[in-house]
C-alpha cells in the first residue's frame, strides 16, 4: 500500500504567520517521507477558514482550504492519537489538526483515511497528515 493522496489538517493561534504553518507542513511531509505534489487540500476547523496565515498558504501552495464544522471535527474523536480536554473546552472538539485533515479526506474520496503523520506542533501551530491509500500498481 502506498499513499498517494494526502490532506493536511492546521490548527493555528490567531496571527500564526503563514511561513511558521509552511515549515510546519513541510517537516511533516518530510517525516513522512511524501512529496508537496501528493498533497491535495488543507483543511481546518470552519471558525479558522479566513484566518490570513491559512488562507495565504493555501495560495501560496495552490491548494483548496476547507473549513469544517466542530460537530464534524468531534465525530473523529475516538480516532485521535492526541485528543485534548484543553483543545475541547476552547473549541468543541478534542482535536483540530487530526480531526479535520481525517475528515477532510474521507469527505473527498468517500473512504477511510488513516493518519500518516499525527500533530507536530510549532509555536503557534499544529499539523497532520491524512492519507488515503491506493494498492500499489504492478508492472
Amino acid at each position: 500500500m502506498h499513499p498517494v493522496k494526502l490532506v493536511a489538517g492546521l490548527g493555528c493561534r490567531r496571527g500564526c504567520p503563514p511561513d511558521e504553518l509552511q515549515v510546519l507542513l513541510m517537516q511533516c511531509l518530510a517525516e513522512a517521507n511524501v512529496s508537496l505534489d501528493q498533497l491535495i487540500a488543507l483543511a481546518t476547523r470552519e471558525a479558522k477558514v479566513a484566518e490570513p496565515g491559512l488562507v495565504g498558504l493555501a495560495e501560496r501552495l495552490g491548494l483548496p482550504l476547507y473549513g469544517l464544522p466542530v460537530d464534524v471535527l468531534a465525530s473523529f474523536e475516538d480516532r485521535l492519537s492526541q485528543p485534548s480536554e484543553q483543545v475541547r473546552e476552547a473549541v468543541g472538539s478534542a482535536g483540530v489538526a487530526e480531526a479535520a485533515a481525517l475528515a477532510q479526506a474521507e469527505a473527498l474520496f468517500g473512504t477511510r483515511a488513516t493518519l500518516l503523520i499525527d500533530k507536530r506542533r510549532s509555536a503557534s501551530a499544529t499539523c497532520a497528515l491524512a492519507c488515503i491509500h491506493q494498492e500499489a500498481q504492478r508492472p
